[in-house]
């Protein structure tokens, strides 16, 4: 089995350091495991998620000079549809665009009063501060 960019495979943990982890693949040869390719949250010790020995799915993301770079989160990427990387609030995505500008008119109406209220005061005028 030849190591490509872009596919899955299964291997063991041989060793961990303070920045990722060694994997050995099916082939024999051994890839690194990037501490920010572990999971999908910030990995401050990568102890807590892996130990030596441990079987993971990696992903190959790239192959140069001989170095194999691989990763566990984009491994585990695809596996359910539901976790897109789309954020934010459902419900306007389905918002006509006529809700849209709305909505926007009226917080941007809000934010306008917010800043001319907030501003009055400092434009001069009796009382202010010369400096």
């Amino acid at each position: 089995m030849s190591v490509e960019v872009g596919s899955k495979l299964k291997g063991k943990v041989t060793g961990i350091t303070n920045f990722g982890a060694f994997v050995e693949l099916p082939d024999g040869s051994t890839g690194l495991v990037h501490i920010s390719e572990v999971a999908d949250k910030y990995v401050k010790d990568i102890h807590e998620f892996l130990t030596v020995g441990d079987e993971v799915e990696v992903k190959v993301i790239n192959v140069s000079e001989g170095k194999i770079g691989l990763s566990i989160k984009k491994a585990k990427e695809n596996k359910n549809p539901n976790n897109n990387k789309k954020r934010g609030n459902p419900k306007r995505r389905s918002e006509s665009f006529e809700a849209k500008m709305n909505r926007f008119l009226k917080d941007s109406e809000d934010r306008l009063a917010s800043l001319r209220k907030n501003t009055e005061s400092k434009r001069g005028g009796r009382g202010a501060k010369k400096g």
